[in-house]
């Protein structure tokens, strides 16, 4: 197998989700804001990867494998440091009670497809997952964006605003919880589908 571009996308965002947690815990001026859009930029591989690879012709099981675990890894990473970073406005208690519930269901999620492959099956991402997927994502990107105007935009017009920021700030919280809602249905989407991989 060679690596592609599209593979290449993907394996990236691992080292960028590193970065991010470390600039996460800067206390350094535009930290944040670097944090930001490094962000994007790995969100956007997620998209781009796909597309480069069905254009191409290049789409393979590593691919489809990889880029499914990657995700996992940098969302998850991500929002252990979201929880840790003080970013949840004194209700980290519930945010790491929702981030278990997240990592059960990935666990779950992963052991049965693991099961699947031992048997010739490949599970790929139902809609369900991908909407799950999309959802992480902004949860992750508003919260990020509320640091980043409140530690880097303080005193510019409207994005330094108090009230635009807790907006911003409680947007991502909210997104958060139906991120984990989601999480948790998608989960049992899955295992109706395709559970009986498991109960064999």
């Amino acid at each position: 197998m060679r690596f592609t571009l599209a593979n290449w996308l993907t394996v990236s965002r691992v080292p960028a989700m590193f970065a991010i947690v470390w600039l996460m815990d800067r206390g350094t001026p535009w930290a944040p804001t670097i944090a930001f859009w490094l962000f994007i930029a790995a969100a956007l591989t997620d998209w781009f990867d796909g597309m480069i690879a069905r254009a191409r012709g290049e789409v393979s099981s590593f691919g489809r494998f990889m880029d499914a675990v990657i995700d996992k890894v940098m969302v998850i990473g991500l929002m252990i440091a979201l929880v840790v970073g003080d970013y949840f406005m004194g209700l980290e208690a519930y945010a790491m009670a929702l981030l278990l519930c997240i990592l059960g269901r990935e666990f779950l999620v992963s052991g049965m497809r693991m099961a699947a492959a031992t048997k010739g099956l490949i599970v790929e991402a139902d809609t369900s997952g991908k909407i799950k997927t999309f959802v992480q994502l902004n949860s992750i990107g508003w919260l990020l964006a509320a640091r980043m105007f409140a530690k880097d935009y303080t005193g510019v017009t409207y994005l330094g605003d108090p009230g635009f920021i807790s907006f911003i700030h409680y947007g991502g919280i909210a997104l958060y919880m139906l991120a984990s809602i989601l999480t948790v249905t998608s989960g049992i989407s899955y295992f109706r589908k395709h559970g009986h991989v498991v109960l064999e």
